[in-house]
């Protein structure tokens, strides 16, 4: 009876066995086969992360930033571009049998489960392998209580068996590690190095990478820069683990162990970073849409005209949206891994950067403060009335997303009026750093309206390739472009355009005029006599020369008074200066508005024998494999006659080597060949600068945000004061860098009877002149 009691025991158990093992394999097939749970598509399997960030990379190989959906700043990092140490440290801390099994390691199973489970220890270790993690990552959602969660680790073993079907071992750490979330828009290894230590995966010290991966169990409870203590003790645990796997010696794990942890922090912010106008410029250039009218406001024209053209021409714009993908998708830069390569070069970005903040920050700003300081007008000029200001500021509060609020609310205008006067808590700019503070919204808009604003750019007049973009002093309040967004007029920096129409229909440098004031009539038979402030040499002979020279606005009158404004216009537009010209008369000394990179890609023609370079700001775009999906080449055209640019070449020399631009020689010292003019447009409203060497074509712009915010006087207020500094500074730090391979004793090339064509009425050469050298800080341009 004991006998069969014993038999129908061990036959039950074995039937029951036989029926569970049957149960869970037929369980098994119905996950992998989609039946229970989800089961990912094959499809899915083979791309499981479709979703990368494409960085903008400079021409010197720094990453700028990266385009990316909110919250999922992945970039794509290659396995080669791992540090071992990297690897080693997961494969020591989370799955040491990584290389033996196929997805699930049965020996780490049945571990957790005795330790964890049945003696019930914390320090039992998990059963999850890197792949079980990663089909966790990939395809589970947050199991909202343990059952959940125990109903999902079968379905995360048969995709992890799938994994490793589809992936090596080398792909699967890559992916890994490519996927993790380790906080602050960190997501994948290339961005975490980035955000915690300032470096790429690849240069990752080894207590570096052994942080990161401590970061895995739990990135918020390890999280460094909260933490330090906490993630320094995971630290160590993974430098032990590294030790007890072989990776590293006894002494090795003790003497790091011992350091510090030591976190260079930066916070991915798409607001912050080197150029970051630049970079919003490239973002709505690649993704620009094909231009529709009716997407453009009645006032818009113009700018559906220009984008309609570039959207014809130029490859950038648009690129996103003008080329497929070989599954036949249009591009997409905040998914795709993009890698753009810039032209622009880290290193004199930062310069650009820097010059604009020594100068304006430091330096103009506060004297303009000073100067307004206690005026009733302040930050306006003194020839507003009380009644203009009031309707300026009302106009800029009427623009703000605070008064669209109020008033689609259905508050009226007097309610509103008084909202703004309330003071509230805020943040506001300044040079030294936001502030914050209890301010009322209309005393806020009257106070950055204080601030002068500058845009800067250099290129290389050869090729194109824009090495520093400066769009204004600070994106993250000062968002509009001023390089390619905004136009303001350019005063006597067009001269040099007029002049050189002038040396195309045969006027030379040395004929000579005598110097008076000018008489001209426009088409309407309207009088035009423009001023000539601090004039010099009035009454006398001079030449063509000396009128460049000096910015001499009788000379420039006189040359108009020979030419056609329709002509001139004409030139203009072949110069790469856009938008609405008027052909009159007083076009000669800049009344047109354009922009910095309009003139800066014009002044490319100066120092290149007459050819124009349209300004280049992207070489080549790969795809996250390394793929070159496009290439862009700079676009020429030919402007002036080899003879005219070398008429142009020597009379912009002499601005800086005896006129307006010399503060560039006696201030700072720049004994560089180039070329230059400054430029002060009506009420000093706008100061500009631009200058050139045989290298490096660059513009620079400041002016208030309204035309109504200057400098009462013009000793201040001219462009040689405002302008010039900048550029001379970025120059210094140029030269004074010789990693870029730039030389302050590179000259042009320039033949012969070009060199000194002529000489002064007096007998002097024009450029000797001690008179002249003397007196230019005084001068105005």
């Amino acid at each position: 009876m004991i006998t069969k009691n014993k038999t129908w025991i061990i036959i039950s158990f074995w039937g029951v066995f036989v029926a569970a093992l049957v149960l869970i394999v037929v369980v098994f097939i119905a996950i992998a086969k989609g039946a229970i749970g989800y089961m990912p598509p094959v499809e899915q399997l083979e791309n499981p992360i479709d979703k990368y960030a494409s960085q903008i990379i400079s021409s010197d190989g720094k990453i700028l930033s990266s385009y990316a959906l909110s919250k999922d700043n992945r970039i794509f990092v290659n396995y080669n571009d791992l540090s071992a140490d990297l690897v080693r440290a997961l494969i020591a801390t989370e799955d040491i049998r990584f290389a033996q099994h196929s997805g699930i390691d049965i020996q780490g199973l049945l571990r957790a489960v005795i330790k964890r489970g049945v003696l019930m220890q914390k320090s039992g270790g998990g059963g999850s392998t890197i792949t079980q993690q990663l089909a966790k990552q990939l395809y589970s959602p947050n199991a909202e209580n343990i059952m959940e969660r125990i109903f999902q680790k079968p379905i995360e073993w048969v995709i992890a068996v799938q994994l490793e079907r589809s992936y090596t071992k080398e792909e699967i750490i890559n992916l890994y590690l490519n996927k993790f979330d380790f906080l602050y828009n960190a997501v994948g290894i290339q961005s975490a190095a980035r955000v915690y230590f300032s470096t790429a995966p690849k240069a990752l010290k080894t207590e570096e990478a052994a942080t990161l991966i401590g970061m895995c169990k739990n990135p918020s409870y390890y999280n460094p820069v909260r933490h330090n203590e906490r993630a320094r003790g995971r630290r160590n645990t993974v430098l032990s683990q590294m030790c007890k796997a072989g990776y590293l010696t006894v002494a090795q794990r003790d003497s790091l162990s011992a350091l510090p942890l030591t976190v260079r922090f930066s916070k991915i912010d798409h607001k912050k970073g080197l150029a970051p106008y630049f970079r919003e410029y490239l973002r709505l250039t690649l993704g620009a849409s094909k231009p529709e009218r009716k997407n453009y406001m009645a006032w818009q024209a113009q700018k559906f005209k220009e984008d309609s053209i570039s959207w014809e021409t130029n490859p950038l714009y648009g690129w996103c949206n003008k080329n497929k993908k070989a599954d036949g998708e249009f591009y997409n830069m905040y998914t795709d891994g993009l890698k753009i390569y810039t032209t622009i070069d880290s290193r004199m970005q930062q310069y650009a950067e820097d010059a604009i903040r020594e100068h304006i920050g430091k330096d103009l700003q506060p004297k303009f403060t000073r100067e307004k300081a206690g005026r009733s007008y302040a930050p306006f000029s003194r020839d507003l009335s009380s009644d203009e200001v009031e309707a300026i500021l009302v106009k800029a509060m009427q623009q703000t997303d605070r008064y669209r609020g109020l008033k689609k609310s259905g508050m009226s205008e007097a309610d509103i009026r008084k909202t703004f006067k309330t003071p509230v808590e805020m943040t506001v700019f300044s040079w030294s750093g936001p502030v914050d503070t209890l301010m009322s919204p209309w005393d806020s808009i009257r106070y950055h309206k204080g601030f002068l604003h500058s845009a800067f750019m250099s290129m290389d007049p050869r090729t194109g390739h824009v090495k520093a973009y400066v769009g204004d002093i600070d994106f993250n309040t000062f968002q509009y472009d001023m390089v390619n967004g905004g136009r303001r007029q350019i005063g006597s920096t067009m001269k040099p355009f007029l002049y050189s129409l002038a040396m195309i229909e045969g006027i030379s440098p040395c004929d000579q005029m005598l110097h008076v004031q000018q008489h001209l009539v426009d088409e309407n038979g309207k009088p035009y006599s423009p001023r000539n402030p601090g004039a010099k040499r009035e009454g006398e002979m001079v030449s063509i020369e000396w009128g460049l020279q000096n910015s001499s606005n009788w000379v420039t009158a006189y040359l108009m008074k020979q030419l056609s404004p329709y002509t001139l216009v004409r030139l203009l537009y072949s110069y790469g200066l856009k938008g609405p010209i008027d052909p009159v008369v007083s076009l000669c000394l800049g009344t047109p508005d354009i922009s910095v990179g309009e003139m800066v890609g014009g002044y490319s023609v100066f120092p290149n024998k007459g050819i124009r370079v349209e300004p280049l700001y992207v070489t080549h775009i790969e795809d996250q494999y390394g793929n070159t999906v496009a290439n862009f080449s700079p676009k020429m055209d030919e402007v002036l006659t080899e003879d005219a640019a070398y008429k142009m070449l020597h009379m912009l020399k002499s601005v800086m080597d005896g006129g307006t631009g010399s503060r560039v020689r006696s201030r700072y010292g720049i004994r560089a060949p180039m070329g230059g003019k400054t430029g002060t447009t009506q009420n000093h409203s706008d100061g500009w600068f631009m200058s050139f060497t045989p290298s490096l074509v660059s513009g620079c712009w400041v002016g208030g945000e309204e035309r109504a915010i200057h400098f009462d006087y013009m000793d201040m207020g001219q462009g040689a004061a405002m302008a010039l500094p900048v550029y001379a500074l970025f120059m210094q730090k140029v030269y004074a860098d010789k990693t870029l391979g730039y030389s302050s004793t590179e000259d042009f090339d320039i033949p012969l009877q070009y060199t000194n064509p002529c000489s002064d009425p007096k007998g002097q050469e024009q450029n000797d002149r001690p008179a002249d050298v003397r007196g230019i800080d005084k001068m105005f341009d």
